[in-house]
C-alpha cells in the first residue's frame, strides 16, 4: 500500500538556526587563526539578547561579540521593529577554558592516537532517490527555503518577507519506495505587518504559489518536476499571521534542529548536535564520515539505500563498532554484517584519521549551519578572517568534503562491482 513521508526544514532566520550560525562562525574564526583549537560553543538568542557560553582551548583571541553581530546582520536582522537586530542587541559572553578532564582523553603526543572527544553513536545515510543522494522530502524543503531567502534578499518580486520561515513537504511513495507525487507543501514565512489581515494572507498565499514554487520547480531535474501537480495541498501561513518571529517570537538554542541538519527523519540519529563543535568532537566528525561512507557506497552501486552507524567511547582511539543496514537493497552476495566488516577495512574511523581524510580543521563550518549539513555542494571558496587587532588572513577553504565521491572506485574494487 502506498504511504506518505514528511520532512521539514527551517530558514537561516529561524531562532535555532541563528544560534547554530553564531556558534559555527566562532568555530571558523578560532580554526582560521589556530587550527588546533578545541571549541564547544553554545548560543542562546531571545528578544534583544544573545548569550554565548561554552569551552575553548585556543592560542588566538577573538572579539566574539562582534562575530555574533556580523552573523545576525548577514542573516537579515537589521531593523529595530524585528525586536532583534545585530547592531543593537546585547551580547553576553560566558565562554571559558576547556576542562582538562576532557582534554586529557583527546590530546595525545602522537596525533594518530587522538581519542574520541565523547562517547556516543553517529549515523550516516544515503539514498539514490535524488542526485545528491539525499531524501527527497528534506531536499525539497531545503530548496523551498533557500529560494524564499533569495526572494527576500532580492526584494523585488516579494517585498514584505522577514527572515524567519519554515517549510515542510509530504511525498507519496509506492510499495517499492519510489516517490509518486507530492501530496502537501507547508510554508510559514514571517512578514511585515499589513493593514488588512485577510488581504495580507491572500497576497502571501498567491505569491508563494505563483512566484516561489515555480522558481523552485525550475531548479529541479525533470523527474522531480513531474512530481508536482495541481492537486498538491498547500498550507501557507496556516495560523493566518506571522509578523512576530525570529528570537522575539521564540528563543533559539544551538543544536535543536538535528533532524533538519541531517536526513529529515530518514535513517537514524545518534542525538548529538553538530554546530559549535570542533572536529575532535565525534558527534560532528563521525557523522560527516558516516555520510561520506554511505554516499560513496550508494554511488558505487552497492545498494539503493543505506544507513551506517559508528560508535565511540570518550578518550578511546578505535570505534566500538560499525553497523550497516541496506534496507534489503543490497546488490552483492554479502550480509549487511559482512558489508560492515569490509567498510571498516576501507575507512579508517579513528578520530584523527577522519579529520585528516575529510580535512576538517579548516574554517569550513559556517556554511553548514543553515539548510543542512548533508547533500551540499563540495567546492572551494575564499574566506577572510580578521582579529580584533586588525590582522586579517585570507584562506582557500574546501567546503563539504564529506560529499565527495572519491571512494567509489575503491569500493567497486573491494566489492567486485
Amino acid at each position: 500500500m502506498p504511504y506518505l513521508f514528511t520532512s521539514e526544514s527551517v530558514s537561516e532566520g529561524h531562532p535555532d538556526k541563528i544560534a547554530d550560525q553564531i556558534s559555527d562562525a566562532l568555530i571558523d574564526n578560532f580554526l582560521a587563526f589556530d587550527k588546533d583549537s578545541k571549541v564547544a560553543c553554545e548560543t542562546l538568542v531571545t528578544t534583544g539578547q544573545v548569550i554565548l557560553a561554552g569551552e575553548v582551548k585556543s592560542n588566538t583571541y577573538l572579539d566574539v561579540q562582534q562575530i555574533a553581530r556580523d552573523v545576525i546582520n548577514k542573516i537579515g536582522y537589521t531593523k529595530g521593529e524585528y525586536m532583534f537586530d545585530g547592531n543593537s542587541c546585547g551580547v553576553l559572553s560566558a565562554i571559558h577554558e576547556q576542562s582538562d578532564d576532557i582534554n586529557r582523553g583527546v590530546d595525545r603526543n602522537n596525533k594518530e592516537e587522538q581519542g574520541a572527544g565523547d562517547q556516543g553513536m553517529m549515523f550516516g545515510y544515503a539514498t539514490k532517490e535524488t542526485d545528491n543522494y539525499m531524501p527527497l522530502a528534506l531536499d525539497l524543503s531545503h530548496t523551498i527555503l533557500k529560494e524564499l531567502a533569495a526572494l527576500r534578499r532580492e526584494n523585488k518580486e516579494i517585498t514584505y518577507l522577514r527572515p524567519d520561515s519554515k517549510a515542510q513537504v509530504t511525498i507519496e511513495y509506492s510499495n517499492d519506495n519510489i516517490p509518486q507525487r507530492i501530496d502537501a507543501i507547508v510554508v510559514s514565512t514571517q512578514h511585515d505587518d499589513f493593514n488588512n489581515d485577510d488581504a495580507m494572507l491572500s497576497k502571501i498565499r498567491e505569491d508563494i504559489k505563483t512566484i516561489l514554487i515555480p522558481r523552485v520547480i525550475a531548479k529541479l531535474p525533470k523527474h522531480i518536476q513531474a512530481l508536482f501537480n495541481d492537486d498538491i495541498k498547500y498550507h501557507i501561513n496556516p495560523t493566518g499571521k506571522f509578523v512576530i518571529g525570529g528570537p522575539h517570537g521564540d528563543t533559539g538554542l544551538t543544536g535543536r534542529k538535528i533532524i533538519v541538519d541531517t536526513y529529515g527523519g530518514k535513517g537514524a540519529h545518534g542525538g548529538g548536535a553538530f554546530s559549535g563543535k570542533d572536529p575532535s568532537k565525534v558527534d560532528r566528525s563521525a557523522a560527516y564520515a558516516t555520510r561520506h561512507i554511505a554516499k560513496n557506497l550508494v554511488a558505487a552501486g552497492l545498494c539503493d539505500e543505506i544507513l551506517v552507524q559508528v560508535s565511540y567511547a570518550i578518550g578511546v582511539v578505535e570505534p566500538m563498532g560499525i553497523f550497516v543496514d541496506t534496507y534489503g537493497t543490497n546488490k552483492v552476495n554479502l550480509t549487511d554484517g559482512e558489508i560492515a566488516q569490509k567498510v571498516s577495512e576501507i575507512f579508517d574511523m579513528r578520530p584523527a584519521a577522519i579529520e585528516e581524510r575529510l580535512n576538517l580543521r579548516q574554517p569550513m563550518y559556517s556554511e553548514t549551519a543553515a539548510y543542512g549539513h548533508m547533500g551540499r555542494k563540495n567546492e572551494t571558496v575564499k574566506k577572510t578572517f580578521t582579529q580584533p587587532n586588525g590582522e586579517s588572513i585570507n584562506l582557500d577553504v574546501e567546503l563539504f568534503t564529506w560529499e565527495k565521491l572519491d571512494y567509489v572506485d575503491t569500493i567497486k574494487q573491494a566489492f567486485n562491482l
